[in-house]
């Protein structure tokens, strides 16, 4: 390693330690390879870690026994290809965020005559487009909430029918489709509905008086709507007694390390005043790096396709990053963008106030006790488990053969993120490699969690091992399956215990562990949706299967045709001279005849 310290480029790029496993440790990012890199280590009287880094880093160069980079051409190239690689990789000692998603907008197209208020999360084509938010949470609820207190067009379809609806009948609707409303008096009506986006206290006032009056005419069901309006509507921003003279749009990121987690705070002031906030915890605490953390929560928060972009972003803590950030996202939008560590004035008690409930938030849930902090003592992880994917194969005499991928998170089952996997491998074994190759290669896309949970033993625990150490990627894995009795796996009730295969070995579990029953849970919960996915393309192949048999082909010629081409698929879209080979050429025409 000493010799490729050495001779490192004097240009920027990022760079990788590895541990003499071949895991990858760390990813840093340099505008000087060769003057960074050279600034963590001591090269008298032989090559040793700099005392002055963080204990962190130190630990980090104490197991690294390797070290790789890649040169590009500028700095800000060296910062985006850093933070993916971060995201792909997840090395050991880098932190993850995880708050990357992105959120919904208001917006209305005031080029149209009658114009309406939509949701997005990109940016929409047109000549007089006006966002408002973003809106992490309680955006539809707002959304839904004009359309109930002010007299808009309804429906997109309203205005093409021409005719006024029930909409009108109900006082919903002002009928513009019939020219019962000029657009001069409809714009006024829209200006209002625009006022009540930031200027909130309004439209909830109006609410309540709608909720009160339902209410005393028992209509019970349209009084708790209007309540949930009202609770949406009020959690949309944290309150705030700071006022700014000028109507200016800040974005303000504040980031709290806690002692089992951290916590990552988003506001959003628009026209002088916030208008929306969110959080997420994050749990990889030791590995904590102030300026690693704003600029992951900065980079994946601005997407190149973001409806709005404030020209000012404030940062609770300063970073060493924060001007190239700042020109990176200016490029990215093609505007100036600023990024400030503000410390006097009323931009600093935003940060303040985004501190304090950073605070706050870390306090309630310090609170809690954590099952997954019992998972990562019992099983001796890396990391305590924020995400966990959980995977399993299903299939009937090799028919059928599926995989499902479920995930867990702290709000706890992710549906949007399960995953149904087709597999084409007829041993369990290759179908759980199969599935997990796949899921590594997704990695770019849909960043690794903290811990993978195999259905399947020691076999499985290391393959998964393999596949990860080949990838170069840090990753947690830990297998369940029954205990074996005579050579068997007995799977019914009571007869066989689960058995926890983890790298330092198998552990026993009580079955009235909580531990056990987490992780039976997730196991479960994988089984539950591979094997409903299973039963669906059965029952689809069952279907096939009689159109074959009704054609005059025997099971024997279906199933040497499934061996060969995989699927029903496959078989319908093979060329006549690829059925020859496998069958005969009459065989061959009928397929291709009735096609």
């Amino acid at each position: 390693m000493q010799s490729v310290i050495k001779n490192l480029p004097s240009c920027a790029g990022i760079y990788q330690y590895f541990d003499d496993t071949g895991k990858l440790l760390y990813v840093g990012k340099a505008k000087n390879l060769k003057n960074r890199v050279k600034s963590y280590w001591r090269f008298t009287p032989t090559l040793a870690p700099n005392p002055t880094l963080s204990s962190r880093i130190l630990k980090m160069l104490s197991e690294a026994v390797s070290l790789e980079y890649i040169i590009v051409e500028s700095e800000e190239d060296a910062l985006i290809l850093e933070n993916s690689l971060i995201k792909q990789l997840k090395p050991k000692y880098n932190i993850l965020l995880r708050d990357d998603k992105t959120y919904p907008y208001i917006y209305i197209d005031e080029s149209a005559e009658y114009p309406r208020f939509e949701i997005t999360r990109k940016v929409v084509k047109g000549k007089d487009i006006t966002y408002y938010g973003p809106f992490p949470s309680g955006g539809r609820a707002l959304l839904d909430a004009l359309y109930e207190v002010y007299p808009l067009v309804q429906k997109k379809s309203c205005l093409r029918e021409g005719k006024a609806c029930l909409f009108y009948q109900i006082k919903k609707c002002l009928a513009p489709c019939e020219r019962k409303i000029t657009p001069q008096e409809y714009a006024k009506i829209v200006e209002e509905a625009k006022s009540s986006i930031h200027k909130r206290q309004k439209l909830i006032k109006i609410l309540e008086e709608r909720m009160a009056r339902l209410a005393l005419g028992e209509r019970y069901e349209e009084a708790a709507k209007m309540r949930d309006f009202i609770t949406a509507i009020a959690s949309l921003s944290p309150t705030s007694t700071i006022d700014f003279a000028q109507k200016i749009d800040l974005d303000i990121f504040a980031i709290q390390n806690g002692d089992e987690r951290g916590v990552i705070i988003k506001l959003f002031m628009r026209e002088g005043k916030i208008i929306s906030s969110s959080y997420s915890y994050f749990r990889h605490t030791h590995n904590f790096d102030t300026d690693e953390a704003y600029k992951q929560a900065l980079l994946e928060f601005y997407i190149q396709d973001m409806p709005h972009v404030s020209q000012t972003i404030l940062t609770a803590h300063d970073f060493e990053d924060r001007e190239q950030i700042a020109q990176t996202l200016s490029t990215r939008y093609n505007k100036k963008i600023e990024v400030l560590a503000p410390k006097r004035g009323n931009k600093a008690k935003l940060v303040s106030l985004a501190l304090q409930n950073c605070d706050e938030l870390l306090r309630q849930k310090d609170r809690d006790t954590l099952i997954e902090q019992k998972i990562a003592d019992l099983f001796d992880l890396e990391r305590i488990p924020y995400r966990i994917e959980t995977f399993d194969n299903s299939h009937l005499m090799g028919t059928a053969t599926v995989g499902g991928m479920v995930v867990w998170n702290e709000n706890g089952w992710d549906k949007d993120s399960y995953r149904r996997y087709e597999l084409h491998t007829h041993d369990e074994y290759g179908q759980m490699k199969e599935m997990l190759s796949r899921r590594i290669e997704d990695f770019k896309e849909h960043p690794a969690p903290d811990l993978w949970i195999l259905d399947g033993g020691q076999a499985n625990l290391n393959l998964a091992l393999s596949l990860l150490k080949e990838a170069h990627v840090h990753l947690d894995v830990i297998a369940i399956a029954k205990e074996k009795l005579d050579a068997k796996a007995h799977r019914a009730k009571g007869a066989a215990k689960d058995l926890v295969y983890t790298t330092a070995g198998i552990i026993e579990l009580k079955s009235t562990d909580p531990r056990l029953h987490w992780v039976q849970r997730q196991r479960d919960e994988a089984h539950r949706y591979a094997l409903s996915y299973h039963q669906h393309k059965r029952r689809k192949e069952d279907m096939q299967l009689s159109l074959f048999t009704k054609k005059g082909i025997g099971k024997a010629t279906v199933k040497k045709l499934i061996d060969y081409f995989g699927t029903f698929e496959a078989i319908q879209n093979a060329s006549i001279e690829e059925l020859e080979k496998v069958t005969n050429k009459k065989i061959a025409n009928i397929l291709k005849t009735n096609n």
